[in-house]
Parts: structure tokens; C-alpha cells; sequence
């Protein structure tokens, strides 16, 4: 790994902001009804250190959370950031077998988890293999704990660990992602200044926090500028509207699917006037999406990020977007961006190649596996991520997709992206997903995935047709099939690896 510019060792933003204004709201738990301040979020953290340090919990120790979205989740974080030890957030939508993978390859002192998860960390830690001899803390042990004073804090580096995620497996078995404290700190400070926040932002949460979207789009940013965090245990479209307005949210991050389920509600379009913007990541927004959120008066841009870096990447201006649609912007400070071939060289303005970072918001390596870690980074410190990305002569990136998605169609490169991008414009499409699969004759041609909307049947000749007249003819899909939903990831983005394992498409559409 590079080496980085040291940073001061305090990065406890919750710590800094009790001393500064301990009566701003730090969390709004919109769920559950808990209104933290800062010195109540701070005095929660030390009273978590002083429930994991009687567990035997010391520096480098890693401590799983299996909960929903909490604020006591929050506080157990900044309690381990300050005994130097590492949070491993479960992901709850795991089978017991799988999550007892995850619990035996992070190796946790403890296992902290709320009531609703009793039973599946019970079966978890019953799995052959599971990690043997692990404590269980129930989500509220801290909270009959009073007047806990700080303890003496450990010495730490800008590489020491303060989360360790597990990936949700699109690429492969669930790798852990170790986040460094340089991580934290830039990622907070990039986000705030390059998407311009300031001390009065009110900020939903509703992603899962087992996601690097949960914790660090939003959450650990606004708290490192003295914001207000609103939390929701689960995405409800007509909660999360309601609850924009009723706590006059400034910023929202949602995914694509998402914001359809928001536009499906009767209350979309009202007022928000608090709210700036909606931000979109996860997977590219399609165009009817941002052109609804922007008919409804909004302010819209999209982010770009991965686990394994920042996760914000990029950032924008409404202006900026608005003309140039679908890009994600510039780099974010102190990030460098660079597009390459597959010799590794840079390739010209307006030639899509692997998208490659570098900086201190790059995480510190895979958990236990140098040999991954070897293979996601160059010699010289840039993270391969393996997204096809095109930047233009000023720097403007637009991302293109997955690098192991493109196929070649009759010798011409096609992104499965662009053609979900023009596809989600077809009347009666609610969503769809393109995979390449084998043909005879082109090499590999496109299966289109499609959920039709509710009350408006689409069948695959008018998708094919559609097609036709939005695109060339080797990106026209050979082959459309119709299902109730797409498979999803943890993380809520598309399981591509489970649609390329369907059988044979129930419904076919002509040759293009």
C-alpha cells in the first residue's frame, strides 16, 4: 500500500462535536423514537467501551453487530473506534450457514445483536464451523450503564481498523473489506467538501447498516460536520416521504429501485422545500427516473463508490448534471482517478476503460487474504475496480458498467448498462436487467431480464422493438424474459450471477 500524509489521531467526530455543541441533535431514530445529542450519542459510545471492555474486548479485537438500524448500533461503533477495536456489521438477509462462513473467517470476541436476530445468530453460531467460544451482548447492554468516564484510549496509526465489511458476493464468496482510520477521516472530509455539506444537515439513513452505504455516504460524513443523522429501521417508500418532510431532511441518498417505489406513492411530488437534492448510487439511475425526480423539483445527482474505496468517489453539481446526465462528476479531494486498457495504459478521452483509484480513502486490504488484496491493487497502489468507466476532455467520468459484464456481440463491445438504460424507457418496463450469454453464430449476444410494470403488461416483442429503435442493432437484445422481480444482492443491487444461472428464457424475442 502507498503511504499516506498522517492525520491527527483524533478522528471521533462524535467525541469532537459533544465538546463544541453538545446540545445538537446528532441521531434521530425515526423507527424507534430515540433523539440522541451529541453528548448523549457521546456519553452512549463510552458506555458501550465500558460493556465490551468487562467482555475482554481490547485492541484489534473484532466485534460483530447483528441489528437492524439503530441508533445503538451507532453508538457501539464510536465505542469501539475508542478501545481500538473493530466493528464486523452482519448481514441479517443471510441464511445461518452462510452467516456462520462469515462468523468463522472474521473471528469475533463478541457478538452483539438485537432481539429481532436472537434466533438466526443462535442457528449461526450452532453451524459446524462456526467460530467457537464467541460472547453474546443483547443491542441494549449499554444502556443501564451511567456516568461512564472515558477510558484510557490506545495508541493508533492512520492503517489501524475500525470496520471490517463484508461484500455482499457479486464477484464471488463474501470478502472482508478492512476500513482503516484514514478511511473514516477522508472519506468524511472529501464527502463534506465535495458535495458542499454543512453543520445544518439533516440526512436519512435507511440503507442497512451491513453496507458500506449505511455507514459512510452519509452517516459518519454528517456526523464529522456536526449534522443530524435521521435513521430508519427498513426502507418504506410512504414512511421514508413522510419522514423527509417531517424532519425537513436536506440530502437523500436512495438506489434506482427505490426511487421508483418512491414515485409509486400518492404523496410523491408534494413540497419538500428543506430538500436540496436526492442522491442516486448502487447501480446507474435510468433516464425516466431522474427526469421524474426532476419534474417533481428536485435537485439530483449520481454517486459512484465500492466498499473497497471511499465509497464516495465523485462529485457534482446539480448544473452539472443536469446537463451532462448520467455522469457521476470529478473526483472527489484527494482521490486520483485514472481509465486504462487491458496493458494497464491510459487510454484517450472518450474511450471507455477499467476505472482505477488511488488514495487515502482506499481501504487497507482484504481480511486474511493477502493474495486478494495483491490481486485488487497494482504494484504502485491503484485499486482495480473493475468498472468500465469514460471520462471526457475535462475530466467527467460517466460509468459505463462491469468490466466482466461486457460481452462481444458479433465483434462489437456491448454494455449491458447502456442497453438497461435505454430499456428502462420502454412503455410497461419496470425494471430489467441484461446479462451476455453464448450464441452460436454472434459469440454471445443479450438476455434481457424484465419486470413488467403493475397494470401494464409488456411482452418481449414490444421490449425487442423497442430496442430497435433506441439502439444498434448488436446491442438489441436477442432474447427477453419476463419475471415477477430480479434477484437481488444483500446490498440490493442485481444478482447477476443468479440470472445467469436461469434455464433456458421462458420468453424469447426475435432476432434483431
Amino acid at each position: 500500500m502507498s503511504t499516506f500524509p498522517q492525520f491527527p489521531d483524533d478522528v471521533d467526530a462524535v467525541r469532537r462535536w459533544a465538546r463544541l455543541a453538545p446540545s445538537r441533535v446528532a441521531l434521530v431514530d425515526d423507527t424507534h423514537g430515540a433523539r440522541l445529542t451529541y453528548a448523549a450519542l457521546d456519553a452512549a459510545s463510552w458506555a458501550w467501551a465500558h460493556v465490551l471492555r468487562a467482555a475482554g474486548v481490547t485492541t484489534g479485537d473484532r466485534v460483530a453487530l447483528l441489528a437492524g438500524t439503530r441508533a445503538e448500533c451507532v453508538a457501539l461503533f464510536y465505542g469501539c473506534l475508542r478501545l481500538g477495536a473493530v466493528l464486523v456489521p452482519l448481514n441479517w438477509r443471510l441464511a445461518p450457514s452462510e452467516l456462520a462462513r462469515v462468523l468463522a473467517d472474521a473471528r469475533p470476541m463478541v457478538l452483539v445483536c438485537d432481539a429481532r436476530h436472537d434466533t438466526l445468530a443462535a442457528r449461526a453460531l450452532a453451524v459446524d464451523g462456526a467460530p467457537p467460544r464467541v460472547a453474546t451482548l443483547r443491542l441494549d447492554a449499554a444502556d443501564g450503564v451511567a456516568d461512564a468516564a472515558p477510558l484510557p484510549e490506545p495508541p493508533s496509526d492512520a492503517e489501524s481498523a475500525t470496520m471490517l465489511l463484508y461484500t455482499s458476493g457479486s464477484t464471488g464468496a463474501p470478502k472482508g473489506v478492512i476500513l482503516p482510520r484514514r478511511q473514516l477521516l477522508y472519506n468524511a472530509v472529501a464527502t463534506v467538501t465535495g458535495w458542499r455539506m454543512t453543520p445544518d444537515e439533516v440526512v436519512p439513513v435507511s440503507t442497512p447498516l451491513f453496507h458500506t452505504g449505511g455507514w459512510h455516504v452519509f452517516l459518519t460524513p454528517v456526523l464529522h460536520v456536526g449534522g443530524t443523522v435521521v435513521l430508519f429501521d427498513g426502507f418504506e417508500p410512504a414512511r421514508f416521504l413522510a419522514g423527509l418532510a417531517e424532519h425537513a431532511c436536506t440530502l437523500a441518498f436512495a438506489v434506482p429501485t427505490q426511487f421508483t417505489m418512491l414515485m409509486a406513492e400518492p404523496r410523491w411530488g408534494e413540497p419538500l422545500p428543506a430538500l436540496r437534492r436526492f442522491v442516486s448510487g448502487g447501480a446507474p439511475c435510468p433516464p425516466a427516473v431522474r427526469a421524474a425526480i426532476r419534474a417533481a423539483g428536485h435537485g439530483f445527482q449520481e454517486g459512484f463508490g465500492l466498499t473497497e474505496c471511499g465509497p464516495n468517489c465523485f462529485a457534482t453539481n446539480d448544473e452539472t448534471a443536469e446537463a451532462h446526465p448520467g455522469t457521476v462528476g470529478w473526483p472527489i479531494p484527494f482521490l486520483s482517478v485514472r481509465v486504462v486498457d487491458e496493458a494497464g495504459e491510459d487510454v484517450p478521452p472518450g474511450t471507455p476503460g477499467e476505472l482505477l483509484l488511488r488514495g487515502p480513502q482506499l481501504f487497507a486490504g482484504y481480511f486474511g487474504a493477502p493474495e486478494r488484496t495483491a490481486e485488487a491493487l497494482t504494484a504502485d497502489g491503484w485499486m482495480r475496480t473493475g468498472d468500465l468507466a469514460v471520462r471526457d476532455a475535462t475530466g467527467l467520468t460517466r460509468i459505463c458498467g462491469r468490466r466482466k459484464e461486457m460481452f462481444i456481440s458479433g465483434g462489437e463491445n456491448v454494455f449491458p448498462g447502456e442497453v438497461e438504460a435505454a430499456l428502462a424507457d420502454c412503455p410497461g418496463v419496470a425494471e430489467v436487467a441484461v446479462i451476455g450469454v453464448p450464441d452460436d453464430r454472434w459469440g454471445e449476444v443479450g438476455r434481457a431480464f424484465v419486470v413488467a410494470r403493475a397494470g401494464d403488461p409488456v411482452d418481449a416483442a414490444r421490449v425487442v422493438a423497442f430496442a430497435r429503435g433506441a439502439l444498434a442493432g448488436y446491442k438489441v437484445p436477442k432474447q427477453v424474459v419476463l419475471l415477477d422481480a430480479l434477484p437481488r444482492l444483500g446490498s440490493g443491487k442485481i444478482d447477476r450471477r443468479a440470472l445467469a444461472a436461469m434455464t433456458e428464457p421462458a420468453t424469447a424475442g426475435a432476432s434483431a
